[in-house]
C-alpha cells in the first residue's frame, strides 16, 4: 500500500469545512434541500462532525465537515483525518481557504489516514482521496507518508516474520531503492568486527544479531542515524511477565524510525551525507544468554556491568555509537523504545530527547509543532553521572534505585560519543495505543517529521 493524492485534473466533490461559530450561517445560506438535510443531522460544526450531502440522484455531493474552534482544533493534531476515514471512496477537494501550515498538516494527515495493515487481513475499508490543497508540496508529503507506511508496516509485524533476518532484509531494500551501499556484519563475526555488545546481547538467539550500515550522498554535511533494533525483547534471564512482554514486537522500533526518516531524506533528495546504523538482535534466553552481573567491554573498551538483561537496547546502541563517533559527523541521532520512564513522564505521544545543543533543541521543538509531531526537551543531568557509575566497572547497564530511568539511559548513551560536535537522543514509545485521528492502534514513527523538518536549520542545508 502506498500513499497517494487524487488526481488534481480529475472531477472531485467538495468537503466544506465549517467552524463552529460559521455553523448557523452556513447552513442558512444552503439551498433549502440541504439547509432541510443538516438541520435533520443537527449539523452544529461540532469538530469532527461529518455530514455528506446528497444529490439529486442520491448519490453524495458533497460533505461538510465541522471544524469546531480554535481551542478544540489545539487538543488534537490531524482532525481532517476523521474525514478521509469515514467519506465514501472517491475524490475530494477542500472548499476552504486554509493558511499554508494548516493546509499540510491536514494533508498529511490525510494520507496518513489511509494506511492499512494488510499482511494478515484484508482491509475493506473505504479510502477516500483527497485533492492536493494549492499551496502544498504533494510530493514532499507523500514522501513523508512513505516514510510513516514504512515505519508501521515494520512495528506492526509480530517477530515470527519480523526477526533480525528480516529487518536486514528490509534495510538493504532501503538501500537498493535509493542506490545506497549496505553492509552487514552477522553472528560471531561481530567479534571480530569490534560489536562485543551487540553480540552479547543477540547470541542467545537462534536467529543471529547483526550490525547493519548503510551510506548514501556523496558531498554536505554529515548525518548519522542510529537506531535501536531489537525484534523481541524477552527480557533475557531478567525475564519480563508476560504484561510487560506482550508488545515487545515493537522495540525496534527505533529501527523502524531511522530508516523511515532516512527514506524521506533520500526520496527528497536533501544535499547531504547520510550513515544510517542498525543493530538488530532478539533478546532471548538460552544456555549462552549473558548474565546478570556480568562485565562486558564495549567497542569504546569501556566496561559495562550488566545489572539486568533487560536493559539491552542500551548495549547495542552504545557499541553503533562508538562506531559513529569514529568518524565524527556533524550530528549523530540516535532512536530508541529505550525506557518505560519516558512513557511515565511524558505518556505515549510526547516523545522526550535529550541534546547538550540548545539551539538545536529550540529549533527541533519549534519543528516539532509545525508537523504536527510532538517532542519535549529532557536534561543530559551532570548530577546524575556518579548513578551510571558502579565502581567495578566504568558504567552500569541498570543503575538501582528506579529514579531518573530515562535521563540516566540517555547519560549512558552519552559516553559513547565523544568526538562528534552534536548528538541527539530520542527516547520513543512507537507505538499507538488507541486509535485518533490519522494515527491507527499499532505502530507509528516518532520524532522523524520533527528531525526532518529541523534538519535544513540544523545542519544549514
Amino acid at each position: 500500500m502506498s500513499p497517494s493524492f487524487a488526481d488534481p485534473d480529475a472531477p472531485s466533490r467538495p468537503l466544506h469545512l465549517v467552524a463552529a461559530a460559521e455553523a448557523p450561517a452556513f447552513v442558512a445560506a444552503r439551498p433549502a434541500p440541504e439547509r432541510a438535510w443538516l438541520e435533520a443531522a443537527g449539523f452544529t460544526g461540532a469538530l469532527g462532525q461529518t455530514v455528506i450531502l446528497p444529490g439529486s440522484d442520491g448519490a453524495p455531493s458533497a460533505a461538510v465537515f465541522g471544524w469546531g474552534t480554535d481551542s478544540d482544533r489545539r487538543r488534537g493534531r490531524f482532525h481532517l483525518a476523521r474525514a478521509a476515514e469515514t467519506l465514501p471512496e472517491g475524490a475530494w477537494h477542500l472548499d476552504a481557504p486554509l493558511d499554508t501550515e494548516a493546509s499540510q498538516e491536514a494533508a498529511l494527515g490525510w494520507l496518513l489516514a489511509g494506511y492499512r495493515f494488510t499482511r494478515y487481513h484484508a482491509s475493506k475499508r473505504p479510502v477516500a482521496a483527497l485533492r492536493p490543497p494549492a499551496g502544498v508540496d504533494a510530493a514532499r508529503l507523500i514522501a513523508i507518508a512513505e516514510a510513516e507506511y514504512l515505519a508501521r508496516d515494520l512495528i506492526n509485524t509480530p517477530a515470527s516474520d519480523l526477526g533480525p533476518s528480516e529487518l536486514e532484509a528490509a534495510f538493504v531494500a532501503l538501500g537498493q531503492q535509493h542506490r545506497a551501499a549496505t553492509e552487514v556484519v552477522r553472528g560471531d563475526d561481530l567479534l571480530g568486527a569490534g560489536f562485543p555488545m551487540v553480540h552479547a546481547v543477540g547470541r542467545a538467539s537462534s536467529r543471529a544479531p547483526r550490525l547493519m550500515q548503510l551510506n548514501w550522498g556523496t558531498s554536505g554535511p554529515r548525518l548519522t542515524l542510529v537506531g535501536k533494533g531489537v525484534c523481541f525483547d524477552t527480557g533475557g534471564l531478567d525475564l519480563k511477565p508476560a504484561a510487560g512482554m506482550g508488545l515487545m514486537k515493537k522495540d525496534m522500533g527505533g529501527a523502524a524510525s531511522v530508516m523511515a526518516l532516512a527514506h524521506a531524506i533520500m526520496a527528497l533528495q536533501l544535499p547531504l551525507r547520510l550513515r544510517v546504523i542498525v543493530p538488530a538482535v532478539e533478546n532471548a534466553v538460552s544456555a549462552n544468554a549473558m548474565r546478570p552481573q556480568d562485565i562486558l567491554t564495549s567497542r569504546k573498551g569501556l566496561t559495562v556491568e550488566i545489572n539486568n538483561t533487560d536493559a539491552e537496547g542500551r548495549l547495542i546502541l552504545a557499541d553503533a555509537l562508538a562506531l559513529a563517533d569514529e568518524v565524527p559527523p556533524d550530528l549523530v541521532v540516535s532512536m530508541a523504545t529505550l525506557t518505560g520512564a519516558a512513557r511515565v513522564a511524558l505518556g505515549p505521544d510526547i516523545v522526550p530527547f535529550y541534546t547538550d545543543d540548545g539551539a538545536l533543541a529550540a529549533t527541533l521543538a519549534k519543528a516539532g509543532e509545525r508537523v504536527a509531531d510532538p517532542v519535549w526537551r529532557m536534561p543530559f543531568w551532570d548530577p546524575y553521572e556518579p548513578l551510571i557509575e558502579p565502581g567495578i566497572a566504568d558504567l552500569d547497564n541498570a543503575p538501582s534505585g528506579g529514579m531518573a530511568g530515562s535521563v540516566t539511559a540517555a547519560l549512558f548513551l552519552r559516553r559513547f560519543v565523544t568526538a562528534s560536535p552534536r548528538y541527539l537522543h530520542f527516547d520513543i514509545y512507537g507505538w499507538q495505543p488507541k486509535a485518533e485521528p490519522g494515527r491507527p492502534k499499532g505502530g507509528v514513527a516518532q520524532g522523524a517529521r520533527a528531525l526532518l523538518e529541523a534538519l535544513p536549520e540544523v545542519l544549514g542545508l
